[in-house]
């Protein structure tokens, strides 16, 4: 039996704040704090916001650059409608042909030839550079030389002289075959290419550059001795019109 003097013994921990403790199996009988709605803090150094302006900088940039692109197009179109550049017209006057000789694997001799170039531009002069000039016996390289650049002024008409020269050219003994064959016969067959890079001017402004190619083929010249083993001469009958390739 129990001494009623005696205080009960202490059970849990005592209350907090006077509340009684929460019933087992009862939801929590406290209110929980408000927090108000905090605006939404962008991150340090706000790397959105330059991300963003760097994307607009691309985009106006390409923008700008199709722009100029499209301009510049339309104003060398403009130019090219106004100007109509037409390629130069070239045409082989002469040819001549001295101590021409065979052997068994090679040829020889000493070639004049005439070009005449004509500008059919009305506001477009002309000036070639870097020009090389080539003669092939039938099919088979003989020669090739340098012919100095010269100007060309609206619808002008010039002359250009080219000195080729060979000594022991080697070819084929197939196409030397045929290259006897044409002397006994008392005609060679000669082709002459022109190559030269075309400047096109108005004024103290470039218009357009352009590589030439000029191709003078299937050039009759007469021989004057149809024996192989001797020397001979002879010259293109008449002028001839060039392509340009």
């Amino acid at each position: 039996m129990q001494n009623p003097s005696r205080p009960a013994p202490a059970v849990g921990y005592p209350p907090a704040n006077g509340y009684p403790p929460p019933q087992t199996g009862a939801a929590y009988p406290y209110n929980a704090p408000y927090y108000p709605n905090q605006p939404y803090a962008p991150p340090y150094n706000n790397q959105p916001y330059r991300a963003s302006s760097s994307r607009a900088f691309v985009r106006t940039f390409l923008i700008a650059m199709i722009v100029v692109f499209i301009s510049m197009g339309v104003i060398i179109f403009i130019l090219w409608l106004v100007l109509r550049p037409r390629l130069p017209e070239f045409r082989i006057d002469s040819l001549s042909l001295t101590n021409f000789s065979t052997s068994n694997t090679s040829v020889s001799g000493n070639w004049n030839a005439r070009f005449s170039a004509y500008n059919p531009n009305k506001k477009l002069s002309i000036y070639y550079d870097a020009v090389d000039s080539m003669l092939f016996c039938r099919t088979e390289f003989v020669a090739e030389t340098r012919i100095p650049p010269f100007k060309q002024s609206k619808r002008n008409q010039t002359f250009v002289d080219a000195s080729f020269a060979a000594r022991d050219a080697y070819v084929e003994r197939r196409a030397l075959g045929d290259i006897n064959a044409d002397r006994t016969r008392g005609t060679l067959y000669f082709n002459v290419k022109l190559l030269a890079r075309a400047e096109f001017k108005t004024g103290g402004w470039r218009a357009r550059n352009k590589i030439v190619r000029v191709w003078c083929q299937s050039l009759p010249v007469s021989i004057s001795s149809s024996n192989t083993s001797a020397s001979g001469s002879g010259k293109l009958g008449a002028p001839k019109d060039c392509q340009l390739l």
